[in-house]
């Protein structure tokens, strides 16, 4: 793999949706991908990605999932209230991570969100992490439940590579 193609390996902008045939297997179950390059300042001392970056990475691609669904319509208000990580094989540049998005279950108020990082460099699956959003009212202090609408375009969304989250 060339460095052109190592910065930017499905020629994306910077998301894609699982419909590509450049989806590697690993992420087929994934409908939301995000790309993400890895930059020389966030390795560590010892030459990997930051154990701290990888949480960065999961923000962007949650933001990459909830804008899919279209729920950045001004008027929601998400808190995560929870998230970990699973470094399954050290990462280091040049690469190109992958983060296919999906969701494990979707509560009242809350959803599980999980995480495959895959590396183009190493062509596996290098972690894996979840997180747990709360959706909360438009001055963040109660919880408010997902709508009828919300939940359709979920499963819509979920539906487009056959995964059936937990309702």
């Amino acid at each position: 793999m060339n460095s052109n193609q190592m910065a930017n390996p499905l020629n994306l902008q910077q998301n894609r949706f699982a419909d590509d045939s450049n989806v590697p297997d690993a992420l087929a179950q994934y409908p939301v991908i995000h790309q993400q390059p890895i930059h020389w300042g966030e390795m560590d001392a010892f030459s990997h990605l930051n154990n701290v970056v990888y949480y960065r990475y999961a923000e962007s691609a949650r933001i990459a999932y909830l804008q899919a669904l279209g729920m950045f319509d001004g008027n929601m208000v998400t808190v995560l209230a929870a998230s970990s990580c699973q470094y399954l094989r050290p990462v280091t540049y040049p690469d190109t991570l992958l983060l296919g998005v999906r969701c494990q279950r979707l509560g009242t108020t809350s959803i599980v969100i999980e995480y495959s990082y895959y590396s183009c460099a190493q062509q596996a699956i290098v972690a894996t992490a979840d997180a747990v959003v709360v959706r909360l009212d438009s001055q963040g202090e109660k919880k408010v439940p997902w709508t009828t609408d919300e939940r359709s375009r979920l499963q819509a969304l979920e539906n487009t590579v056959g995964h059936m989250p937990e309702m």
